[in-house]
């Protein structure tokens, strides 16, 4: 079985949000996408998982505090999954201490995109259908 990166697999496995305050940034998700996070802790690290099934074989994270995890507001820029309607996210996101940076924007037939900052510091994207 060849499971390298190709067309037929996903090109992310896994995902850490870094975070100075787990309790702060596990609020902020949890308000802004109405979920549940659980909270771990790992050797060296602090950790909150986004909900997942692992027996389904989606992708996955989480909220990581650590010596190695420095937020930023440049770099990489993850797409959080906001369907049915990002707009619904967005809309919590002041409220709950972060910051939306950019609109819902159309994004044609892929749907809509939407920026914010969270209150650790990230720049991060939301994406939906409608």
């Amino acid at each position: 079985m060849n499971d390298k990166m190709s067309s037929k697999t996903n090109a992310i496995n896994w995902f850490e949000i870094p975070v100075v305050d787990i309790s702060r940034a596990k609020k902020f998700y949890e308000t802004i996408f109405e979920i549940q996070m659980e909270e771990m802790e790992m050797p060296g690290m602090k950790y909150a998982m986004f909900p997942f099934d692992p027996m389904l074989g989606k992708i996955a994270g989480g909220l990581a505090q650590s010596p190695m995890h420095t937020p930023s507001s440049t770099g990489s820029i993850i797409y959080l999954n906001a369907n049915p309607d990002l707009q619904n996210v967005l809309d919590r996101i002041e409220n709950a201490g972060g910051k939306a940076t950019m609109p819902k924007t159309s994004i044609g037939q892929y749907g809509f995109m939407a920026f914010f900052i969270d209150t650790e510091g990230n720049t991060m994207a939301l994406h939906s259908n409608t």
